[in-house]
């Protein structure tokens, strides 16, 4: 595939990178580039480039700021040891998005040119890849709707654009054990709805609960299904994974969760290890009864951001479980350092997953 056009930023516009050893956080830095196109219904994609990150002007009637008319995605480039770049499983997010954007009337893109662009985006801003241990160069894809309108319709104009950003861990507190609420009162989606979609509107839904979790002191919120609220969904912005017993459990993909690409790699690992896997309806009395008896003997959370995060324990009705005596399982620890080991290249990747960028 031939390069992407790049417009040079000066050297007094560059920014100054971070310090090999700061604590980065998440989210809070950005480089000096994005990739950019953008989508006219008639002409399709057009004007592939690289340009030097700003603000974008938006009229006040784009669609996208009435009707949330947006997708995004998230993954990330690892520096190996050796000093080359990799991505981790680049066509499964761009598949995704892809259906994200079926589902909220956007138009699809040919993910070769998706995975081109932002591995000329990555090696462009080389420098920024953190060689930190668990630090990363995290990769938010966006998609919204900038046709200038109002009614409720689907947008003809359409923005995508790659921006990336050197992170450390997504928790402060790192690999260790969590506290999550079971959420009673709200809900994240319905079936027929958005769920499974990586949209804003999926985020923008959780987030009083996620603050009403947080005031009680808890890390994230684990969600029940809309209808009968009596089954397990996700967990926070990440899927679910329960040990029982012998039995690695999650819950099905039915519309109502995302497809979480940590998820599929969690489900593959475990069934080459040859474990009982189960993609089930998880109610709460199999729930509550297995952290009574020691049955459940880990839960965890599997995700881009945070690979995974063990729970240490699950407050419901006022009664708190704690699981595991509130330490990392041995399930969990196994998993994060087979992930994160392929991830970084400090172990065999026997599947195929990661991509070199330089």
């Amino acid at each position: 595939m031939a390069d992407i056009p790049i417009v040079k930023a000066g050297p007094k516009k560059l920014k100054k990178k971070p310090d090999p050893g700061a604590q980065l956080g998440f989210g809070k830095i950005f480089t000096d580039y994005l990739f950019l196109m953008e989508y006219k219904k008639g002409e399709g994609w057009k004007n592939p480039r690289i340009e030097p990150y700003k603000p974008f002007a938006l009229d006040p009637a784009a669609l996208v700021l009435h009707y949330g008319q947006e997708i995004f995605e998230g993954l990330k480039a690892y520096r190996w040891a050796n000093g080359d770049i990799y991505l981790f499983r680049p066509r499964m997010n761009y598949e995704r998005m892809n259906r994200s954007a079926k589902r909220l009337c956007l138009p699809e893109m040919d993910v070769d040119l998706a995975i081109e662009a932002t591995r000329q985006l990555v090696r462009l801003e080389k420098d920024w890849v953190p060689a930190a241990p668990g630090a990363s160069l995290y990769i938010r894809p966006n998609m919204i709707a900038t046709e200038p309108a109002l009614g409720v319709q689907v947008a003809k104009e359409v923005l995508f654009y790659i921006m990336v950003g050197p992170v450390g861990a997504y928790y402060p507190q790192g690999f260790n054990p969590v506290d999550i609420y079971l959420e009673e009162k709200y809900i994240r989606a319905a079936r027929g709805g958005l769920g499974e979609a990586k949209t804003s509107a999926n985020y923008a839904a959780s987030l009083l609960a996620q603050e009403e979790a947080h005031e009680k002191g808890f890390t994230q919120v684990l969600w029940l299904d809309a209808i009968e609220r009596k089954y397990l969904e996700e967990v926070g912005t990440s899927n679910i994974f329960l040990y029982i017993g012998d039995e690695v459990v999650t819950p099905p993909l039915g519309g109502t969760i995302l497809p979480g690409i940590t998820r599929n790699s969690v489900l593959h690992i475990c069934r080459n290890w040859e474990m009982k896997v189960s993609e089930r309806m998880i109610g709460l009395d199999e729930v509550i009864s297995g952290l009574e008896s020691g049955r459940v003997k880990e839960i965890f959370a599997a995700g881009t951001a945070a690979v995974i995060s063990p729970v240490g324990k699950v407050a419901y009705k006022g009664k708190s479980y704690v699981i595991n005596q509130g330490k990392v399982g041995s399930l969990a620890q196994k998993l994060y350092d087979t992930i994160m080991g392929i991830q970084y290249g400090k172990i065999k990747d026997p599947y195929g997953w990661m991509m070199k960028v330089t």
